[in-house]
């Protein structure tokens, strides 16, 4: 008895790995084009780190001219949710990345799940048995039990390797037996290496790392026909033609495997580049950012606010690329794709993921949009989230698109709005189904004099057709006549002259309208809202402020 003997016993229908060879030959892409992939597990939603990672695998993949494909790694079913993969394949749909292939879409080397390529791991692991370079392995828990006890006494390595793999130089003849018999066994790879060797990854990001070469049995089928990660991954990259395998560099510490199995099965290694992890401060420490405890992980939190995915995609740039912000800012003409991402740039230790940084580039981007777009965007938004706001706007599309064109088509744009339902929050006071619903706008809103010379000013000299130079001059003019000082020098020099400056008299129309001191461009706010609701919320402000 041999080796063929005992790969045809355990694999007996199984095609040559020449088969698949021929099946998944070389990609026909131009020099320097990569083949990347985002491979996750159906194991929960696509989050702010998978985002991230397949975001790296899509760009460098797409600028060079090459491939990024999808491929779901479901060999460790225990894991796996109801509906995971349609929910990996649905959040990607939602946030608009599309891949070249996917299981969906298929392509020339699928399948694009891994469960469905059982035949050909095994295919592979009959090579490497025919070569002598796997084996069976019968070790029960209670055997491997022992062993980790054995190890730890005697403070040697924790493992399954060199003389404690105790089935590794188990005769043919036995482990055939043994098979005959029905006794439960799995695949070991038989290492050749050497712990006290040193390997070299010449990883993409993180530059020259030296580790201990691999000298661990580890396991390449499990008792369920199905492939372990590690050797799922070696075929997978190597049929598919992966040419960089771009991950979280908590993989860093499996590279000695991964190295080894390209080795034995004769194929040539990907480039490897190891992304550092997202990480969220808490207290005094930084921790990696959770899809279980922290909300910003999750792609839902962002959409429950109404931040548009292409912004979600540039802060990721941003952390990706260390210039790719400042290349941002000054090529406002210009969107991600035009941008060239290289590995030089990306960062070697963590990212520190900043909510605020991320809402700070939302207003940037909101303020290069035309406001019908922000109007049928945040339409669509409220629809989902907003009903009461979305029966508001509907039917009258121009009167929020005016007050979203407020300071919008100028040099220096206007940044109060980061999400879709910062529009609601920015403009509620113009809409008086809003307004009606607050108990007391006015609160705490005092004055040192009696301002009821307002209302003189809007029954008698506000006129909503005067230009804005207009509309400010008779602003003045008015203010003047009540005491306020139109020369903020003359003001600053003798203010007991005077009940206030002219900024003091806009002030009171301001809060009048919007009950704050900040708001967008006063004339245009007054010129929307027209004159005839201003008088009924004219006589409210004084009411309230008079009680007060």
């Amino acid at each position: 008895m041999n080796n063929n003997d005992l790969a045809n016993l355990i694999f007996p229908n199984v095609k040559d790995s020449n088969y698949y060879e021929e099946l998944y030959p070389e990609r026909s892409l131009k020099e320097g084009a990569m083949v990347t992939r985002f491979a996750p597990s159906p194991t929960g939603f696509v989050h702010m780190g998978s985002l991230y990672t397949s975001f790296s695998n899509l760009m460098l993949a797409k600028q060079s001219g090459g491939v990024v494909f999808l491929r779901i790694e479901d060999t460790d079913q225990k894991r796996e949710v109801e509906n995971g993969i349609e929910g990996i394949i649905r959040d990607f749909n939602n946030l608009k990345i599309s891949f070249d292939e996917d299981p969906i879409k298929g392509g020339k080397y699928g399948p694009y799940i891994q469960s469905e390529r059982r035949e050909i791991y095994q295919s592979f692991a009959k090579k490497l048995i025919i070569e002598g370079k796997a084996y069976p392995c019968f070790a029960t828990e209670e055997e491997l039990k022992n062993l980790r006890e054995m190890q730890e006494l005697n403070k040697e390595r924790i493992g399954y390797y060199g003389s404690w793999a105790k089935y590794r130089n188990l005769s043919i003849e036995e482990a055939i037996t043994k098979i005959k018999n029905n006794e439960p066994y799995i695949i070991r790879l038989k290492s050749p290496g050497d712990f006290n060797n040193k390997i070299i990854l010449d990883d993409c990001i993180k530059g020259k790392i030296e580790m201990p070469e691999n000298d661990m049995d580890i396991v390449i089928i499990k008792s369920d026909g199905l492939p372990t990660y590690h050797f799922a991954h070696a075929v997978d990259d190597h049929l598919m033609r992966t040419t960089h395998v771009i991950r979280g560099d908590e993989w860093v510490s499996s590279y000695p495997i991964h190295k080894q199995l390209f080795e034995v099965l004769g194929f040539k290694e990907p480039r490897y580049a190891h992304l550092a992890p997202l990480t969220i401060k808490e207290g005094t420490t930084v921790r990696k950012l959770s899809k279980r405890k922290d909300k910003e992980s999750a792609i839902s939190f962002y959409h429950q606010l109404g931040i548009p995915d292409e912004v979600i995609k540039l802060y990721i740039a941003t952390i990706n690329n260390s210039s790719f912000e400042e290349w941002y800012i000054a090529n406002s003409d210009k969107t991600i794709d035009d941008y060239h991402f290289t590995f030089d740039k990306m960062p070697i230790g963590g990212s520190l993921f900043d909510l605020e940084k991320l809402m700070s580039i939302s207003k940037v981007y909101f303020s290069k949009l035309k406001a019908s777009d922000i109007y049928n965007r945040t339409l669509e938004y409220a629809k989902e989230y907003d009903n009461e706001f979305y029966n508001l706007i509907v039917n009258d599309p121009l009167y929020l698109t005016n007050l979203l064109n407020i300071e919008r088509n100028i040099e220096r744009p206007r940044m109060d709005i980061g999400s879709y339902s910062d529009v609601k929050k920015e403009f509620w006071y113009m809409f008086d189904e809003l307004f009606a619903k607050e108990d007391n706008p006015y609160q705490d809103i005092t004055y040192p004099y009696d301002i009821s010379f307002i209302k003189d000013y809007f029954v008698n000299i506000y006129n909503e057709q005067d230009t804005e130079e207009e509309w400010f001059n008779k602003v003045k003019d008015y203010a003047s006549s009540k005491g306020f000082a139109v020369n903020r020098k003359e003001y600053k020099e003798n203010p007991d002259n005077f009940l206030g400056n002219i900024a003091d008299f806009c002030s009171i129309i301001r809060v009048m309208l919007t009950t704050s001191n900040t708001s967008p461009n006063m004339y245009d706010l007054l010129k929307i809202y027209g004159k005839e609701r201003l008088l009924k919320r004219l006589d409210k402000f004084l009411n309230d402020v008079n009680k007060g």
